[in-house]
């Protein structure tokens, strides 16, 4: 089974089936975010700092980092944005961008192995990326999307992932540094697509041995609730083989969905991370409950 690797220039992170699940944090995104968009246009990077310290110290592994902005110079603020956060911490980054102008922006000044996304399977994406990808020695995101658009059959999304790995392998670039999203669709919308993504998951980890990822808010759009229909989704899609997705740590419900999954799936040793993350007694577990059914136990 593959085992992606990316990095900082000081820290390693790995993608992989035995490994705890990988939470990339979402909040560096000015998309549906106009104060955002209009600080990073302007060169004020006070907002994306915070988000930064802010989602590593709720627990992410890596970052997502998009600049786009409708006419802005995304290259050149993309390429910033990567060299600030790469100042303030050590986990690798995902440059996310659907210029490839950026891409290679980002990528020139990036300090480690990067994970790009993201590449499709349209022939012209296919030919402007993954030459980048090889030069730079790059991981990255493959979204299950060519030409003919996001198909709701899961074999056709299963084909568009598999025929860009094998692409991929052309190009030189292993099987372990392609990342498949095979897209979340919202479950308000079509009440088959969680068991849809959970099923094109196991195919791509049991047929193609790649690790994978989604945006996890997709499922829930539309919906209330939505950290606990979150939540669950991303417990049940790690138990399917999902490897990593990108998310808002911020959110206490699906971070403990997720250190949830990682116990039961013995990713997390002798439960360490679940213990350290709730064994105060005021969070109502650990050792005070431990003590408390002891007492009972010893009553009865």
């Amino acid at each position: 089974m593959a085992k992606t690797v990316v990095s900082s220039a000081t820290k390693e992170v790995v993608i992989g089936f035995d490994r705890p699940f990988c939470i990339i944090g979402e909040r560096i995104n000015p998309t549906g975010r106009k104060k955002l968009a209009a600080e990073m246009a302007a060169g004020d990077f006070s907002t994306v700092e915070q988000d930064c310290m802010a989602q590593v110290a709720a627990g992410a592994h890596m970052l997502d980092v998009n600049a786009g902005i409708p006419l802005a110079d995304e290259p050149a603020i993309l390429a910033q944005t990567i060299q600030l956060v790469q100042s303030l911490t050590d986990v690798p980054l995902s440059i996310d961008s659907s210029i490839v102008e950026a891409l290679e922006a980002g990528l020139s000044v990036y300090q480690g192995k990067a994970l790009v996304n993201s590449v499709t399977g349209e022939e012209e994406r296919l030919e402007s990326v993954l030459p980048l990808i090889k030069k730079h020695g790059a991981a990255v995101v493959a979204i299950s999307n060519d030409e003919t658009g996001i198909s709701e059959d899961p074999d056709v999304r299963f084909a568009v992932a598999k025929k860009i790995v094998e692409r991929a392998a052309d190009y030189g670039i292993p099987a372990a540094d392609v990342v498949v999203d095979p897209l979340v669709m919202p479950i308000g919308a079509l009440g088959g697509a969680g068991r849809q993504v959970f099923s094109i998951v196991r195919r791509l980890r049991d047929e193609l041995g790649v690790n994978t990822t989604c945006g996890a808010s997709n499922i829930s759009f539309g919906l209330p609730n939505r950290h606990a229909l979150n939540a669950v989704f991303l417990a049940m899609a790690a138990g399917a083989g999902m490897t990593s997705a990108i998310l808002n740590p911020l959110h206490e419900e699906e971070m403990a969905g997720l250190r949830a999954a990682d116990v039961l799936l013995n990713h997390d040793k002798d439960c360490q991370t679940w213990i350290r993350r709730y064994r105060d007694p005021n969070a109502g577990g650990g050792e005070a409950a431990g003590r408390r059914g002891e007492r009972r136990r010893r009553r009865g």
